[in-house]
Order: structure tokens, then C-alpha cells, then sequence
């Protein structure tokens, strides 16, 4: 049986010294074992990684495209928060650290409130808040 848990997320880094001084604007924390070569920052449910591309395809035994894909393979990341007006909250401080706002904060379909961003290397990031959501008290959600 394979766990049934994702622990870390890891990014291919094109630029990865700017990949991380973009996260850390925004005030995440970093792990000891940050570095301009690898970087790891905590995050409540896994730990997010930032790899440089070239490494993560040597290590995987994959060939890498040279072109960036806005939307790479069809991947979204989400921080979801605690409350509707923290959606806005945090895009601002998302626009301030220098990401292109995709869609403005509005009101789901479903009954929440979301916003879309990419981070300097076009990665796909959702801030959402859920009404039904259901966090740890760690701040990691586990159901909604």
C-alpha cells in the first residue's frame, strides 16, 4: 500500500536564486538547509522545495524542454486561508513581492472567495478561502 500523504512539493527552479528571494518576500521561512543551489521553505501541510530544472530532469532520468509553459503541465498550487477578506490580504502582499496577478480576488461559484497568480518563473498559485474548510492546528487543511 502506498501512503496516502504528500510531504513535499518541489519546484524546478529556471532561476533559482530569484525563485527563492521571491518566496522569502512574501515571509517564508527557509530550512537550515537553504541555499542559492537548493532551497526548502515550511509550510503548515509539506515542505515546498526549489530545485534548479537541469537537476531535477538528471535526477528523474527525463529530457526537459527548453521553452517554458505558462501553465506548466497542468499543475496548481494553493494556499487557502482562514478568512474571505484574507484573499485580498495576501494578493496584495503577493503583488508587492513582484507576481503577476492572473485573476483578481472575486467570489467562487462555490461559495468562496479565490485569486490566481504566477510566481516569477510562471508557476500556477491559487489563494482561495473555502467556507467549509477544515484546518489542523499545524494551519494544514485536511478537509473541506
Amino acid at each position: 500500500m502506498v501512503p496516502q500523504r504528500v510531504s513535499l512539493i518541489t519546484i524546478g527552479a529556471i532561476k533559482l536564486p530569484v525563485l527563492r528571494a521571491f518566496y522569502k518576500q512574501l515571509g517564508w521561512k527557509e530550512t537550515d538547509i537553504s541555499s542559492d543551489n537548493y532551497a526548502v521553505f515550511k509550510t503548515a501541510g509539506v515542505l515546498l522545495s526549489l530545485f534548479p530544472i537541469e537537476e531535477l530532469a538528471k535526477e528523474a532520468q527525463i529530457e526537459i524542454s527548453k521553452s517554458i509553459d505558462y501553465f506548466r503541465a497542468g499543475v496548481t498550487l494553493a494556499i487557502n486561508v482562514d478568512k474571505r477578506e484574507e484573499v485580498d490580504l495576501t494578493i496584495e502582499t503577493i503583488r508587492n513581492a513582484g507576481a503577476k496577478i492572473l485573476r483578481e480576488p472575486s467570489d467562487a461559484f462555490w461559495g468562496g472567495r479565490i485569486a490566481y497568480f504566477s510566481d516569477p518563473e510562471n508557476n500556477l498559485w491559487e489563494i482561495a478561502w473555502n467556507p467549509t474548510a477544515i484546518f489542523d492546528e499545524r494551519g494544514a487543511m485536511i478537509s473541506f
